[in-house]
């Protein structure tokens, strides 16, 4: 649930940045919010900061405190869960965002860490990631993460069931859509086949419905958590939210009142997150699932993928803002087409996403029968210096001429010794990832 506590920081944020008559009354807001001291409890032991980027953790707490006791009255001395964790990375110079789901069964180390109170909690040398949080609160799920990742985390955010209704609610609905009717006892959600708009009630239900959806797992509820908060990102970005006073008003109230914060996110902190966000659209806002596959110890569980994590995680770790490659005189983005013969699956929508990003019309993307080790551009008629261009962009890759390509068209087809695609800054496309800007309808079980 927590992507959405984002969008209502840089809500809060916008607010600010609109006049010094505002900061009373937000600073009233602020003061509702609840606060941890992630420096005191977590000590000197911190990944490095590398660059300017923003990391913000953005996670759910399935407590049954206070008015969540009505979702299962029977747990309500169940110590709380973490089932919906986020890390939300933003790029430097703002240009595009990420936000990568970590599995809440991920079986990993869990350091030993401090409660508020000063007690300390001894660590495992693995357990499921979602348990961090029953042992030491948020701070202890940062920890780990930042253990895990050797990613420095800002600032962390996290939401419970209310708070997520009422933020729901507060954007006006999320809409959403299912190829058919659903019907799932288990969250009370209950829709017709097409498209709605949820708000409260059906917003949480339809989050934490899982025996409606796709082959009833965590990891498809993920990808359809990340469809719904990018839905609601798009809607808070496009549709008035920050621009209507009574709309704007009832989300920051309602993110005021339940979101728990580390302390260093100010006022003057969420400012620096708006500016630099200005340049953020629907389209530039990602959405992706740190890789994983099956704990070999238990089926049901996941463990991280190698070395695709940890290629991952540095490229987060490392992200800068490179100088733009240099183009052929006169080149510019053009049509091409993306041809996968590499034998990596997935890989020539990866790339296509890539140079859609770089500003080039892609018109088809393909897998070809047979593997190729070279990755060729190959070039219709008048189409060499966009072929040039495009092949400054992939070590490695060959320009050749070929006949069956159509006039003005680039045809690429990535070998098994394609490497990467340079681009100007930012983590590279991943397997998987979805955007902010996408209309997808989900699948019913």
């Amino acid at each position: 649930m927590k992507l959405l506590a984002w969008v209502a920081v840089a809500v809060a944020a916008v607010m600010v940045t609109g006049g010094l008559s505002a900061y009373g009354y937000y600073w009233r807001l602020q003061n509702a919010v609840q606060h941890e001291d992630v420096d005191r409890l977590i000590g000197g032991n911190r990944p490095r900061k590398l660059n300017s980027a923003i990391n913000i953790f953005v996670l759910g707490s399935d407590t049954r405190e206070g008015a969540n006791a009505q979702y299962g009255r029977g747990l309500r001395d169940k110590p709380p869960a973490s089932d919906t964790m986020v890390l939300l990375h933003l790029s430097p110079g703002g240009g595009q965002a990420i936000a990568v789901s970590f599995p809440r069964d991920l079986m990993i180390p869990i350091p030993a860490c401090t409660r508020r109170d000063g007690t300390k909690v001894p660590g495992s040398s693995v357990a499921m990631l979602n348990e961090a949080i029953a042992r030491a609160g948020p701070t202890c799920t940062v920890h780990t993460v930042e253990q895990l990742t050797k990613v420095r985390i800002d600032h962390f955010v996290q939401v419970d069931f209310v708070g997520f209704k009422r933020i729901a609610t507060a954007v006006g609905g999320v809409p959403v859509c299912v190829t058919a009717d659903v019907h799932d006892k288990d969250s009370g959600l209950t829709l017709t086949k097409g498209r709605h708009r949820l708000k409260g009630e059906d917003a949480l239900a339809y989050v934490r419905s899982r025996k409606g959806f796709g082959d009833g797992s965590d990891t498809e509820r993920i990808r359809r958590q990340q469809h719904f908060f990018g839905a609601l990102a798009k809607e808070a970005m496009g549709a008035g939210v920050l621009t209507d006073p009574g709309r704007l008003n009832a989300l920051l109230r309602a993110t005021a009142e339940s979101l728990t914060t580390d302390r260093g996110l100010s006022v003057a902190a969420m400012l620096k997150i708006a500016q630099g966000m200005r340049d953020l659209d629907a389209g530039k806002l990602r959405f992706v699932t740190v890789p994983s596959v099956a704990y070999p110890l238990n089926r049901n569980r996941l463990a991280l993928s190698q070395p695709a994590a940890d290629e991952f995680f540095d490229a987060l770790r490392n992200d800068v803002v490179a100088p733009a490659p240099s183009r052929a005189p006169g080149a510019r983005p053009g049509k091409a087409r993306v041809f996968n013969a590499s034998g990596v699956e997935g890989r020539a929508a990866q790339v296509a996403a890539q140079l859609k990003d770089a500003g080039w019309q892609v018109a088809a993307v393909g897998n070809l029968g047979s593997r190729s080790r070279a990755t060729v551009v190959h070039y219709g008629t008048g189409a060499e210096p966009q072929a040039r261009a495009l092949a400054g962009l992939l070590p490695g890759a060959r320009v050749a001429p070929r006949a069956k390509t159509p006039p003005g068209v680039v045809d690429l087809v990535i070998g098994t010794g394609f490497t990467r695609v340079r681009t100007s800054g930012g983590v590279p496309v991943q397997r998987g990832e979805s955007r902010a800007s996408d209309e997808v309808c989900e699948r019913v079980a």
